[in-house]
């Protein structure tokens, strides 16, 4: 699919009127991955469409209900319906719905930063967090691109002039409530899946961020005292840092103060005296959905909570993000969105709802979203597809023409995405199950066979 959209502008620098942050060079936008579409191709009939899907979805022989919904793009037409209306836990494919938000809302151009103000006392310093999960101690951080902390330290020092650092104080309180969603398997924590979420965090709070680490990779518990030790050791300052006393960090203005970077050694307490900034917003979806990165999924459903003007917690991003759902023009009744990641078995989402947005954003209608289809994997090809459609005849099916999220909680396996038909035509499709009994694979496999079959159909009866 060729990629519609203001690309150029929206992965430029959006920072005109702020305090210079210490940014990495921006990264030229990646090409186009699926040929552009056959705008004269035939939509498949809905009889034959039936008949091509038949017992794969209604007899898998995995255990419990599979729904499926199968819409037109072009005409927003549904196709085939079998449970589409039946609000089921989604699991990973939530993070569609978290992408879309934060595009709509945050916009595809906006970057999270990360500031130092001014401490209580001559050379203490504050390190704020803004909710930016890819930021990075230094050159060894794990997403590419990321703002880095050893630069912020080299700004911060230029800034205080010859006042020497002798303090750092950290601030999280951006964020309020739990820092694991209630709904999440006890595992989770501990598991590698998630973590913790605070509004400061280094390398999505990974301890270790090798590039084998990926998203199962222990982390930490506290991840903004982790960060705020990172800036320290960068800053050259010993000592354990400190929550910052409340009510000494202002709130980020529209245009921050001119002391900033450009006044060094103007202390005054709250004045800020450097930030870097996230990769865009684009960007950071990506990260989400390419590999299923479980922590920046709830940074972002929080940054769609601050752009609502909801608190950036689990309640104020289920608020937002349902109102932004409504906004553009997806029913909400029977949708439950307790987090942004899909770990929470408290999710529930529709198989019609979640074929409607995707085809919104795949209609070029809303340019915004037509950006998160750069994370979302291909099969056979890349992210979380890379290494499914296992089955000679499905690989052959599905490779380059389907593209999809993926979910997997034990006793629910999803599957939301694009394919395009034998015929060239565009789909929109979700698969979701719940009370599967079979293993992994072969609820996998089953999915599979359905999108394989989708991408096979020309299904004129």
């Amino acid at each position: 699919m060729v990629r519609p959209g203001p690309v150029a502008a929206w992965l430029g620098d959006d920072s005109a009127g702020r305090a210079a942050p210490v940014v990495d060079p921006p990264e030229p936008p990646p090409g186009p991955v699926l040929a552009a579409l056959n705008g004269t191709a035939p939509m498949p009939d809905k009889a034959g469409l039936t008949k091509a899907l038949g017992k794969l979805v209604t007899d898998g022989g995995i255990g419990g209900r599979t729904s499926v919904v199968v819409r037109d793009v072009a005409s927003g037409n549904v196709l085939y319906a079998n449970g589409g209306e039946i609000p089921t836990v989604p699991a990973s494919t939530m993070k569609l719905v978290t992408a879309a938000t934060v595009l709509s809302t945050r916009g595809p151009a906006y970057r999270i930063p990360t500031r130092v103000v001014a401490g209580p006392g001559p050379g203490e310093v504050i390190l704020v967090g803004g909710g930016d999960p890819t930021l990075g101690a230094n050159a060894k951080s794990f997403y590419p691109g990321a703002a880095r902390l050893d630069r912020l330290a080299a700004a911060t020092k230029k800034a205080l002039g010859g006042t020497k650092p002798t303090k750092v104080w950290y601030d999280s309180s951006l964020y309020s409530g739990p820092v694991y969603e209630p709904g999440w398997d006890s595992d989770i924590p501990t598991g590698g899946f998630g973590g913790a979420s605070t509004a400061l965090t280094i390398d999505g709070a990974r301890k270790s961020p090798t590039e084998e680490a990926n998203h199962y990779s222990e982390r930490s518990s506290k991840p903004d005292l982790a960060a705020a030790q990172a800036f320290a050791k960068a800053l050259g300052v010993s000592g354990t840092p400190a929550p910052a006393p409340k009510g000494s960090v202002p709130a980020d203005p529209a245009t921050p103060s001119p002391t900033g970077t450009t006044n060094p050694g103007a202390t005054n307490p709250g004045d800020e005296l450097a930030r870097v900034e996230s990769p865009p917003m684009v960007r950071l979806v990506e990260f989400m959905l390419v590999d299923s990165d479980n922590v920046v999924a709830e940074a972002l459903a929080k940054q769609v909570a601050l752009a609502k003007g909801k608190p950036a917690s689990y309640a104020g991003a289920r608020a937002a993000m349902t109102a932004a759902l409504g906004e553009l023009g997806v029913p909400t009744d029977g949708l439950v969105l307790a987090d942004g990641s899909g770990l929470s078995r408290t999710d529930r989402l529709t198989a019609q709802a979640q074929t409607e947005l995707i085809a919104l954003a795949a209609s070029g209608k809303r340019p915004e979203l037509t950006e998160l289809f750069a994370g979302i994997p291909v099969a056979a090809w890349s992210g979380t597809l890379e290494d499914r459609f296992g089955n000679t005849a499905t690989r052959k099916a599905a490779a380059g023409v389907v593209r999809a999220k993926t979910g997997t909680l034990t006793g629910n396996h999803a599957m939301a995405g694009t394919v395009t038909t034998a015929d060239g035509r565009l789909l929109a499709f979700s698969i979701l199950t719940d009370g599967v009994t079979a293993g992994s694979d072969t609820a996998r496999d089953h999915l599979d066979k359905i999108a394989a079959a989708l991408a096979n159909c020309g299904c004129d009866e």
